[in-house]
């Protein structure tokens, strides 16, 4: 990093956490542990929601340091958890947060899991719903 690029990056690293909490809106984290656990949580801060959701991973059976960040979006809004198999077998999640509406989120997941264009897939659907308070709503068919 150039001492320019520093010199910018540095003053707006330090202002956004402060800036992020002073507006009362949250955002959420995603985390997760391949084949293990993960965890979701909604905070001020990236760092608060990523600590949140890394002791939810934990607690699910995970290794601390196989809980990795996965996603952060603020606000939060409305989000969808997908569940994504491979047709070599390992699988996966995919999170697409930050929708104004349910709809939006799960129109979002509908077009991440077109099998027209995931021809590597055999398995997408999303397996969770989350409003802006990081509440999981059930997903109806």
């Amino acid at each position: 990093m150039t001492r320019r690029t520093a010199a910018v990056l540095i003053p707006l690293l330090a202002f956004s956490a402060p800036a992020l909490a002073a507006d009362g809106r949250h955002g959420i984290a995603f985390v997760q542990a391949v084949e293990q656990g993960g965890g979701v949580c909604t905070g001020a801060t990236p760092q608060e929601a990523f600590a949140c959701a890394k002791k939810k991973c934990v607690a699910q059976g995970a290794a601390a340091e196989d809980c990795i960040e996965q996603a952060w979006c603020y606000p939060g809004f409305w989000s969808v958890d997908l569940f994504v198999q491979s047709s070599e077998g390992p699988h996966w999640h995919e999170y697409f947060c930050g929708w104004n509406t349910r709809e939006l989120a799960l129109a979002a997941a509908k077009a991440a899991c077109d099998p027209t264009v995931r021809k590597d897939v055999i398995e997408c659907a999303p397996v969770a719903l989350y409003d802006e308070d990081g509440t999981e709503h059930p997903i109806e068919p």
